[in-house]
């Protein structure tokens, strides 16, 4: 049997999902909430900022006429996620995907920005707590959700092209972000690939369940990075150029979807071709 093009845009039919994003006002997390959104999904807005999760909350629905639930939410706490997700399931009653995409860098970006032989304990575990501890906590959580609902589910994680190859660190001569001069430290490209590492894990584990777990791995985006940067970036890229932020959600919404319904274990990358050469 052919399947028509009608069958297929069905596919990505996000309507009567519910789908918790981690991490849902940030520069990717609310291009994900607005995507899913659109496509007709019910969208749980969770980020540790509340008035940024209740503004992008108020958003979506004001322009799409959306369900839209937000959540303030530390993902390196226990007790806060567990609230998340008892929330989630008090207004919804069910949740079909997770966007498990939250992650932090640091409130002291000069700690953060260190070089490798002068990097600290103490700011490599609060990294962590939230790049990997975060997902561990969100990803059992929901899972377990998930496993009790009986109808399968959708689990994406995201992680960084620096969890897959290791930076450049010629780019950042020169190169500013907030008026810091920047670098991708360990600890980052550490947690990244920790991430991915989980998913297999997690979609050989709850495969018998009908759970997917799959990885979006972002190349590099355009985020207020100074001129140099950009430059230096974009000719380490095939497409010569970084991405922008809308430029993840197509991958997004076929890991959500039914589009996707045979794919897991995966790490769908989205980097203009950095990691081909």
């Amino acid at each position: 049997m052919n399947i028509t093009p009608d069958l297929l845009v069905n596919k990505f039919d996000m309507k009567g999902r519910v789908v918790l994003v981690t991490g849902g006002a940030g520069i990717l997390g609310s291009v994900f909430c607005e995507s899913l959104a659109q496509s007709g999904a019910s969208v749980i807005v969770a980020d540790i900022n509340e008035k940024l999760v209740v503004d992008c909350a108020d958003f979506l629905i004001d322009r799409y006429g959306c369900n839209a639930l937000p959540i303030k939410c530390d993902v390196s706490n226990p007790a806060s996620v567990d609230a998340m997700v008892a929330a989630a399931v008090e207004k919804f009653g069910e949740i079909h995907v997770l966007l498990n995409n939250a992650a932090g860098k640091s409130a002291n970006l000069e700690e953060f920005f260190k070089p490798f032989e002068e990097y600290s304990l103490e700011q490599w575990r609060n990294i962590m707590s939230v790049n990997i501890d975060g997902m561990f906590l969100v990803a059992k959580a929901v899972g377990k959700q998930m496993i009790k609902q009986q109808k399968g589910g959708s689990i994406i994680q995201t992680a960084s092209i620096y969890g897959v190859v290791a930076p450049d660190q010629r780019i950042y001569e020169g190169s500013y972000y907030l008026d810091m001069e920047i670098n991708t430290p360990a600890v980052y490209s550490t947690s990244k690939a920790a991430v991915i590492g989980l998913s297999k894990y997690l979609a050989a584990y709850w495969a018998k369940h009908g759970i997917r777990v799959n990885t979006l791995t972002p190349g590099g985006v355009e985020s207020g990075q100074n001129e140099v940067f950009k430059k230096n970036y974009s000719a380490r890229v095939p497409l010569g150029r970084m991405a922008n932020s809308n430029e993840m959600a197509g991958a997004i919404l076929f890991l959500a979807s039914d589009a996707s319904s045979y794919v897991t274990g995966q790490n769908i990358i989205v980097d203009g071709g950095l990691s081909c050469w």
